[in-house]
């Protein structure tokens, strides 16, 4: 009897998972929907829209003010103290709010200043809706896979949420198509947001799809599964995760991988068009090995952790294989394509292996009452260094173009604001890998984390 109730537990938390992705799926796309057509904002004349680089990189960072200044980590405790169908349902509803509020501010026909402070507030509520979204789905993959795989639970919510990234590079470069000379109307700039917007829909009614399947898990299971009745979770244990020094190791981790690959995403076509001499829907396909990569190693390698552990290894390798991509996308030679595919290998593959590792790694160094909160700290740790990088990769290519622009063209100075934006990103996997190192050596004085262990051992 007891085998026949885990058999369908696991059957049902499969379902919980393909209920969980999609909403992801959709945050992605439309977070990354104009990454690689970012070219048409270094000139505000192309666009009806009016923005600058400087703008563009502005809206963007927006996506992370809310989650910094408090919102995620008062969010991440409420997710403990309501559980994820309460919260959860909250922040999946924002998401989709902010990404409407977005798509009227670029549709609406204001000034520029205007539609930009507008989809700047619309970034914002959709950055904390998405993140807590995201806190949310990884709680409830940890409490659903507890005893079982969680590692390519999560390796696989990893792999189809950044399968939207992925859709949104290679779409977005043919819903609005290059065209030199051409004035890009309001209508045909949001034609990216108006897919994502739609996707969001069906983000809506899977969230609720799962929330009535957990709820019914939990009632079935005599109660939530997720927080013992004689341990509840206290503010004060908030405190207790800031000084866990583990936390802090992979929240590090966390903000400087992420932050070399995610702000390089948000100005790839700025960077791999004119390092590499490429077309826009070239610079697409390029850049979507990344995510595309993620679909089918990500698994994979979360299977690989689950199975023979080792996990602080692989985040190890994950950052030096970031490093060398980078290095190349800054070293090597212009105008030849194929050190940007090459990088772009390299990219992938640390892009899969150090989530598969670190994420599985949280519930290892806290308690289950205060795993949202850990998780969100950890992406507050995160959003406060998007914020920063992708405001600066931003400044950093505005200030090249207008030099560029105020000075006689030539080779030299057409990669020079890619080049600059790709040393900053080579110092922040420098300092992963140092980092990974660190943690590698938590685990090995501290076999009792399990940290290197594979699942169930």
């Amino acid at each position: 009897m007891a085998e026949t109730v885990k058999r369908r537990y696991s059957r049902l938390a499969w379902v919980a998972l393909a209920c969980l992705v999609v909403p992801m799926f959709a945050s992605y796309f439309f977070d990354d929907m104009f990454s690689t057509i970012s070219y048409l904002f270094e000139d505000p004349s192309r666009t009806a829209l009016g923005w600058d680089a400087a703008g563009y990189g502005l809206y963007t960072s927006g996506y992370s003010v809310l989650c910094v200044f408090g919102g995620l980590v008062i969010c991440g405790i409420l997710l403990d103290k309501w559980g994820v169908r309460i919260t959860g349902s909250i922040f999946v509803g924002m998401m989709a709010a902010g990404a409407l509020l977005v798509l009227h501010a670029i549709t609406a026909g204001y000034a520029p200043a205007k539609s930009l402070r507008l989809a700047y507030a619309g970034c914002m509520f959709f950055g904390l809706g998405s993140e807590i979204a995201g806190t949310a789905v990884t709680r409830s993959i940890a409490k659903w896979f507890r005893e079982g795989p969680m590692a390519l639970a999560m390796g696989l919510q990893l792999a189809i949420a950044r399968l939207g990234t992925a859709v949104a590079l290679v779409l977005s470069p043919r819903l609005v198509v290059e065209n030199a000379g051409h004035v890009y109307s309001l209508s045909e700039t949001a034609r990216p947001a108006v897919f994502g917007v739609g996707l969001m829909a069906v983000g809506l009614i899977l969230w609720a799809l799962f929330v009535a399947l957990d709820a019914r898990h939990d009632k079935a299971s005599g109660g939530s599964s997720s927080v013992s009745a004689e341990d509840p979770f206290k503010l004060s244990d908030v405190w207790k995760v800031l000084k866990n020094k583990n936390f802090w190791m992979l929240g590090l981790l966390c903000v400087l991988f992420y932050s070399s690959i995610v702000a390089f995403k948000k100005f790839a076509g700025a960077i791999l068009i004119p390092r590499f001499g490429i077309p826009a829907a070239t610079a697409g396909w390029m850049v979507s090995m990344l995510p595309f990569s993620t679909v089918v190693f990500a698994p994979l390698f979360g299977l690989l952790v689950d199975k023979r552990g080792k996990g602080t290894r692989w985040m190890i390798i994950g950052s030096v294989l970031a490093l060398v991509a980078h290095l190349l996308l800054a070293f090597a030679p212009a105008g030849v394509p194929f050190y940007g595919y090459l990088s772009m290998v390299f990219l992938g593959f640390g892009y899969s292996l150090v989530p598969a590792a670190l994420w599985p790694s949280v519930p290892k160094i806290v308690p289950d009452k205060v795993l949202g909160t850990t998780y969100s700290l950890i992406y507050w740790v995160q959003n406060l260094g998007l914020l920063s990088f992708k405001w600066l990769a931003g400044i950093i290519l505005g200030s090249a173009a207008v030099t560029a622009a105020a000075s006689t063209p030539s080779a030299a100075g057409a990669v020079s604001g890619p080049v600059r934006v790709e040393l900053m990103f080579v110092a922040l996997c420098i300092a992963a890998v140092l980092i990974a190192l660190l943690f590698a050596r938590v685990s090995r004085r501290h076999p009792e984390l399990r940290l290197d262990a594979p699942s169930g051992k």
